[in-house]
């Protein structure tokens, strides 16, 4: 039988798990630890990584823009 990996990513201190809809046929995932939902998502195993890194980034550009806690 062959075992599933959780596949984790980490960037600036953020962390997701990505997963994957068969029925929509896109990878998936939403940054965790934190308060607000920022999600991402993308169709190639490729780019996963960077659309979590820019969500990433996104996010941390508007805590800063709004002055408020990252919420971690």
């Amino acid at each position: 039988m062959n075992e599933l990996k959780l596949n984790i990513l980490n960037y600036k201190g953020y962390y997701t798990k990505i997963h994957y809809s068969a029925e929509d046929e896109v990878l998936y995932g939403k940054v965790e630890g934190i308060k607000n939902l920022v999600s991402f998502e993308s169709t190639s195993v490729k780019e996963i990584k960077k659309e979590f890194q820019k969500a990433v980034d996104d996010y941390v550009c508007y805590i800063k823009s709004q002055e408020v806690s990252d919420e971690k």
